[in-house]
């Protein structure tokens, strides 16, 4: 993620109850709809918010970074049920580009801990775009964390930077979902390092909800070997050139924001290079974990043939990925079931 002299992603770590030592930013030295890239809604129209992307960026960037995320912290307890106890947490996010500029931020979330006395094995979530100015913590994904930890599994829903109570990186807008995909890359490690929370260290696996698709990609791509398996429910594209044509691309050329793209020669047009450089799809062949590809056939924000050519893509690359197709739309309504109780034999049958 770093390009000559920017390193795009930052490492996060937090929740509600801050932890004063992971200060947020770059230290030198030491239930939603789908998105558009830059962060602006889905479906966006000629007023929806999109911030140029940071010049440097890229997925293998982030590659080369060392991704050390600790320091979870149990807060609150939300809930309790006979399954599970919920509660608000935070942890460190925090990576270090071969140049040795740090970026730490407290990343706040939810945890589901299974009744009984542990080790689980675990999920972490990324959730799908919801606006950073109205989400709240764990929003988009409270059926899959609940149905998840029902299932004994551990269930971490990540708040991705500047969502919620983590702290905020004024250049997340501007990422391609580099620096989401680094905190989910911390939540692993985060679990894996953490004391309070009795995980199995290699029974971990990444699931990911339409912009979350794209998150668990990347995420995926950067730290080969991180998790044991991963799946991808009505995931965005794996190029991000698509994904901007499609959540942006009926914006008016005299858009401010779509007009300084087009002044900087940032349009997809202007730079493929840039915009493959920034998707997943060019370095699927790093990925080692099994994938499965849930997707609605009758979804109309990530139209099925991206469903269809990310596993092809997969399939070409040499990973273990399989598609599974639903009679439902984006938001999985009634097909929830169904693909939950796949999606869960799936992970027990690649040993999560």
């Amino acid at each position: 993620m770093l390009g000559a002299a920017v390193a795009a992603v930052v490492v996060l770590a937090g929740c509600s109850a801050q932890d004063g030592s992971a200060g947020a930013g770059r230290t030198p030295g030491a239930e939603a709809s789908s998105y558009s890239p830059g962060g602006a809604a889905g479906a966006a129209g000629p007023g929806a918010e999109v911030s140029p992307p940071a010049p440097g960026t890229s997925v293998l960037g982030l590659a080369e970074q060392t991704h050390e995320g600790d320091r979870l912290r149990l807060g609150a307890v939300r809930e309790r049920t006979a399954d599970a106890t919920s509660y608000d947490v935070t942890y460190r996010s925090r990576s270090t580009t071969p140049g040795g500029v740090v970026e730490g931020y407290t990343i706040s979330g939810v945890l589901d801990v299974p009744r009984g006395g542990g080790p689980f094995p675990a999920v972490v979530l990324a959730h799908g775009y919801i606006d950073p100015d109205v989400y709240v913590r764990g929003q988009g994904m409270t059926r899959e964390r609940s149905r998840l930890a029902a299932q004994g599994y551990v269930a971490l829903h990540v708040d991705y930077r500047s969502h919620a109570e983590s702290d905020d990186d004024p250049d997340h807008r501007r990422e391609l979902l580099l620096g989401y995909s680094a905190d989910v890359v911390n939540a692993v490690k985060a679990l894996q390092a953490s004391d309070d929370v009795p995980v199995v260290d290699d029974r971990i696996a990444l699931l990911g909800r339409s912009m979350g698709g794209g998150v668990v990609l990347k995420a995926l791509v950067a730290e080969p070997g991180l998790v044991r398996a991963a799946a991808l429910w009505a995931s965005v594209s794996s190029l991000e050139a698509e994904n901007f044509a499609q959540f942006r691309g009926d914006a008016p050329a005299d858009d401010p924001e779509v007009a300084e793209l087009a002044r900087r020669g940032a349009l997809p047009a202007d730079d493929p290079a840039w915009w493959e450089q920034n998707s997943s799809r060019p370095y699927l062949d790093r990925i080692t974990e099994p994938v499965l590809v849930v997707h609605g056939r009758h979804d109309d924000q990530c139209p099925p043939r991206w469903a269809d050519a990310t596993q092809d893509a997969l399939v070409a690359a040499g990973v273990d990925s399989r598609l599974r197709w639903y009679d439902d739309a984006h938001a999985f309504g009634p097909a929830f079931d169904a693909a939950m109780d796949d999606t869960v034999a799936f992970l027990r049958e690649q040993g999560v």
